[in-house]
């Protein structure tokens, strides 16, 4: 995974040399190629080139080797355009080209205007993004093969108890049946349609009485009452989905307790990444918590939108547009213009 650090550009002037030297403190993720604004040709044409150096196989030997004996097969400088660029037809140029850290590179330029070369300065490697908890994967296939079946884990309310801090019981469900007391008082002569109605817990037809009417409307409506209530709980336990500007949805499941998350708080998350089509791609269940600072840029936007408000203990759905994600690029094994499901919990704000 990949992680924009900061802005990085260089103009590079036609004359002589026509050369700029780039030896990066950091990997260097070169985006775009554009003309000057000021042009000294106005119908000629510019070529930019890139001089690397191609690494000898053998460099490892020869580092065993006396350090006073001359190398006999030194690295060799190879050249590869990048773009070439004419006032009024190709002004600017998109290009997905890393300079790698310490490396040494030479930019030239062939023709008679200046370029700009712009950028990032990259992460391919980082330690605080929801990747997976030890290390990059070694394929798409095998870091990604999780011992948790996908179809287990749909449904953040349906298994609550996927994530370690997470250790709840159901209530006991209180019993409806009524006491061998109350049906031992119902009152005699009952009409056969109305003996068919009330029946004791045995199965039994009930002994009928002048107020068995009364006693049936009774249990009947608190049958009907008790439906009605439990719809009514339902939909209350039901969350509600409500989708932000940015486009990011965002479901509260849980709600947790105690202050919301803000930009600046340290927070640490358990988390699982879905695609489209349900796949887990990536999961933090157990072990450390994942953690980052929100608002930092430290993760991809849709995460410090949809993260921002939690609770301790809250758990939260969070449907996050590419967009807000990792864009038109594939991304390991995510694929280009991904919308992305992912089930929250945060376990604690410092």
């Amino acid at each position: 995974m990949t992680v924009s650090l900061a802005l990085w550009s260089v103009c590079v002037q036609p004359g002589e040399d026509g050369v700029a030297a780039v030896s990066p403190p950091a990997d260097i993720r070169v985006t775009n190629i554009a003309l000057s604004d000021q042009l000294a040709d106005e119908t000629g044409r510019t070529t930019v080139k890139l001089n690397y150096i191609v690494p000898n196989a053998e460099d490892s030997e020869d580092e065993e080797e006396d350090e006073d004996e001359e190398d006999e097969n030194p690295p060799r400088m190879e050249t590869t355009v990048l773009c070439s660029l004419t006032p009024g037809k190709i002004e600017q140029a998109t290009v997905d080209v890393v300079l790698t850290q310490d490396d040494e590179f030479l930019i030239e330029v062939v023709g008679k205007n200046s370029v700009y070369l712009s950028g990032n300065y990259i992460d391919q490697t980082p330690d605080d993004v929801p990747y997976n908890d030890d290390s990059e994967p070694e394929s798409d296939e095998e870091d990604f093969d999780l011992s948790m079946d996908p179809e287990e884990m749909d449904g953040i309310s349906d298994d609550a108890d996927r994530f370690e801090e997470i250790q709840e019981e159901s209530a006991p469900v209180a019993s409806k049946k009524r006491t061998r007391e109350a049906d031992a008082e119902t009152p005699e002569k009952l009409t056969k349609a109305q003996k068919k109605k009330l029946k004791a817990e045995s199965g039994a037809a009930v002994p009928s009485g002048s107020d068995a009417k009364v006693d049936a409307a009774k249990t009947n409506g608190d049958a009907v009452k008790d439906k009605k209530d439990k719809k009514e709980k339902e939909k209350e336990k039901k969350p509600e989905t409500r989708t932000l500007e940015s486009g990011i949805q965002i479901t509260d499941v849980t709600v947790g307790k105690g202050p919301q998350a803000k930009k600046g708080n340290t927070v640490n998350m358990r988390y699982i990444g879905k695609l489209a089509n349900g796949k887990v791609f990536d999961s933090n269940t157990k072990g450390a918590p994942f953690s980052f600072t929100l608002g930092r840029g430290e993760v991809i936007k849709g995460w410090d939108i949809g993260v921002a408000g939690m609770q301790a203990g809250g758990e939260r759905k969070l449907v996050v547009p590419p967009k807000l994600g990792y864009g038109a690029k594939k991304s390991g094994p995510i694929p280009p213009n991904s919308t992305l499901t992912f089930e929250v919990k945060m376990v604690d704000i410092k």
